[in-house]
């Protein structure tokens, strides 16, 4: 990002900062997050930023906190949502490197996409996204609608039935990733969404500040003071 580490380092953050130089796995996950997630949100903060070397050394840190490769591969996946094809698919290939080639039959654990159950994927991803937004999700819907009419079923059911709703990698963990690469990305509004999703699906206060601490460094300056607003304001709400 271009900042130097002692600007990235500034004083003021509302939680503690347990970093080590920016880009290398850090030496232990937060308290209230098990090693395996904090590397998870590492990876999924370094695909935001777009740094490639960066990207696989989480990917490789990962492998060695044993992150199960599926967990990968769905954070990967449901990353086309976020940073979109083009650093997904940088994203898959840096993967590749760390964990090398899929076996001959491919991916034998994840849905098979191929099939016409356009109705499973609406009614799952109703359900996905209702968990997700809460008592906001009804708003969610009128907020498409009068965006465009294609954006309710795009969201509905190609983002949460067939993406997010997949089996592979539980929605809590989903959304603790989505904070992390939201908030590197400096999207105010989106973040405070998932910030609030996080905590509708069953994260805890402490495990979110713990996800903000973790990506801290990755953070510029302005989008620092963002997550912290935005967090701010949801640990405020009732939900």
């Amino acid at each position: 990002m271009g900042d130097s580490s002692n600007e990235r380092m500034r004083d003021g953050a509302p939680w503690k900062r347990n970093m080590t130089e920016r880009g290398s796995a850090r030496g232990g996950a937060p308290g209230s997050l098990d090693a395996a997630t904090a590397a998870l949100v590492q990876v999924a903060a370094a695909l935001a930023e777009g740094e490639m070397d960066v990207l696989r050394e989480r990917l490789a840190a990962a492998r060695r906190a044993r992150v199960p490769d599926r967990w990968i591969e769905e954070l990967l996946l449901q990353s086309l949502l976020v940073v979109g094809y083009p650093l997904t698919l940088v994203a898959f290939a840096a993967w590749r490197e760390v964990a090398g080639a899929l076996p001959a039959g491919g991916d034998g654990e994840g849905e098979e996409l191929a099939h016409e159950d356009w109705a499973s994927w609406a009614k799952r991803g109703a359900v996905v996204c209702a968990e997700v937004y809460g008592r906001a999700y009804h708003k969610l819907l009128l907020n498409l609608r009068s965006l465009h009419p294609a954006l309710e079923d795009l969201v509905l059911v190609d983002a949460y039935g067939k993406l997010i709703g997949r089996p592979g990698l539980d929605l809590k963990r989903r959304e603790l990733c989505t904070v992390a690469a939201i908030a590197v990305l400096g999207t105010a509004r989106q973040l405070h969404s998932h910030l609030r999703g996080a905590l509708n699906t069953g994260a805890t206060r402490a495990e979110v500040e713990a996800v903000l601490e973790l990506i801290d460094a990755d953070l510029d300056p302005e989008h620092r003071r963002s997550a912290r607003e935005q967090w701010e304001d949801v640990r405020g709400r009732k939900l």
